[in-house]
């Protein structure tokens, strides 16, 4: 229970801004059968509430109209910890470092036109930040055309592991390892851990902490 808690994302911030910078959700929905539907999606989380674009029509839409419940969730994989980074032969010692979002809320269909135009505005903000587009107003036929899905969250709960349930010696000692392996996100990885690789060799900038 301790580690669990030193894992949790306690700051509403933190989650929000993780949201803002990842680039596909999973909303889940149940089905007229009872069971659960997970689709990847794109999406703009603003005034807390989340906003999805999709085709008029759909099975997910469908789920939504008669269960409004749904789940949402967001994760980053950072690093995958081989075992023999803390074991020769126990393979029960790999793990993963990571952060993810979990939330519960209430999903509906936004027919007005003016919020169905803030959220494609909101969505293009996110994935083109570098403009290159006529914004979009609600009189324009794709307002029109697409369905938004809007996701009020009820619970939102975050958990990270990134280090900060080692000491400093054992962080060190990891970050050293995850270097050697050499993944494509290694150098990333440090860096959220809170560490700086030097002329001197890796140090430690700052505590990780969410």
């Amino acid at each position: 229970m301790q580690l669990l808690g030193r894992l949790e994302i306690r700051s509403k911030e933190k989650i929000i801004e993780f949201l803002n910078h990842q680039e596909t959700g999973r909303i889940c929905s149940i089905d007229k059968d009872g069971f659960p539907q997970i689709i990847p999606m794109n999406f703009a989380y603003t005034n807390d509430v989340i906003y999805m674009h999709s085709h008029p029509r759909g099975e997910k839409l469908e789920n939504i109209v008669k269960n409004s419940k749904v789940g949402f969730e967001v994760d980053r994989s950072l690093e995958f910890l081989p075992s023999y980074f803390t074991s020769p032969t126990d393979a029960s010692q790999a793990d993963t470092l990571y952060i993810s979002i979990v939330i519960k809320g209430k999903a509906s269909l936004v027919s007005d036109p003016k919020e169905k135009t803030l959220a494609l505005n909101e969505l293009m903000k996110k994935y083109q930040p570098e403009g290159g587009y006529e914004k979009l107003t609600p009189d324009m036929k794709v307002v029109e055309e697409v369905a938004i899905i809007k996701v009020v969250p009820i619970t939102m709960r975050g958990k990270y592991k990134i280090g900060q349930h080692w000491d400093k010696k054992t962080r060190l000692e990891i970050a050293k390892k995850i270097l050697a392996r050499n993944s494509p996100t290694a150098h990333d990885t440090i860096k959220t851990m809170g560490i700086i690789n030097t002329k001197d060799g890796l140090q430690i900038s700052e505590e990780p902490s969410w």
